[in-house]
């Protein structure tokens, strides 16, 4: 009998760790919602750190924030100014650990972002996409490499992987060109981690 109370406790006891943890890591809506037209171009200034940009269906910019520390997403200053065509979109401060900045766009859209250091994640955004980074690491995912003409990539330090386009390299001073068919424009710039091009 006392071993079923004794197992019955550690059961209780790794319930609530679990539920601890899990309840630790959250998403934050900010409530920053702002319309802005499918195929526009959208000038990017984002802070370092984890960013993901997502197309979606929807017309407009939604800014939401995950991990252990997305309670401080007050800290986060948002400032965004539209024109005829385009936007800029400026994300600065908050907590710098366990913390990322989810960028929901339009799914047709042309990027231009710049990002001092961090790890930078784009995915289902079909248009040109112009990407500086100083070091960490980024991943634009491409969707059908066949839509994209004039490609490339570079890195002062680090590795490139651009299995669309038959390319692996690494080390020192490394970067690709490629001419294709398509329609849109990849510009890729990386001081010191890993570029990743993937459909």
């Amino acid at each position: 009998m006392k071993n079923r109370i004794s197992l019955v406790v550690v059961i209780l006891v790794l319930a609530t760790m679990s539920f601890a943890q899990s309840a630790g890591s959250s998403t934050i809506d900010t409530g920053f919602v702002a319309d802005f037209p499918s195929g526009s171009l959208l000038r990017l200034q984002v802070r370092s750190g984890d960013v993901r940009i997502v197309g979606t269906e929807r017309d407009r910019i939604v800014i939401r924030y995950e991990g252990n520390n997305a309670d401080r997403a007050k800290e986060v200053k948002v400032e965004f100014r539209k024109s005829a065509g385009a936007g800029d979109l400026r994300i600065a401060g908050g907590p710098r650990n366990n913390f990322e900045i989810i960028l929901e766009v339009p799914q047709k859209l042309n990027l231009f972002v710049r990002m001092p250091f961090g790890d930078l994640e784009i995915s289902k955004v079909i248009g040109n996409k112009d990407v500086e980074v100083h070091a960490g690491d980024v991943t634009i995912n491409l969707g059908d490499a066949k839509q994209y003409g004039h490609v490339d990539g570079s890195v002062t330090t680090g590795d490139i992987s651009a299995e669309p386009f038959d390319v692996e390299k690494g080390g020192l001073f490394r970067s690709f060109k490629v001419q294709g068919t398509g329609a849109y424009r990849i510009h890729a710039h990386l001081g010191a981690g890993d570029l990743t091009l993937r459909e």
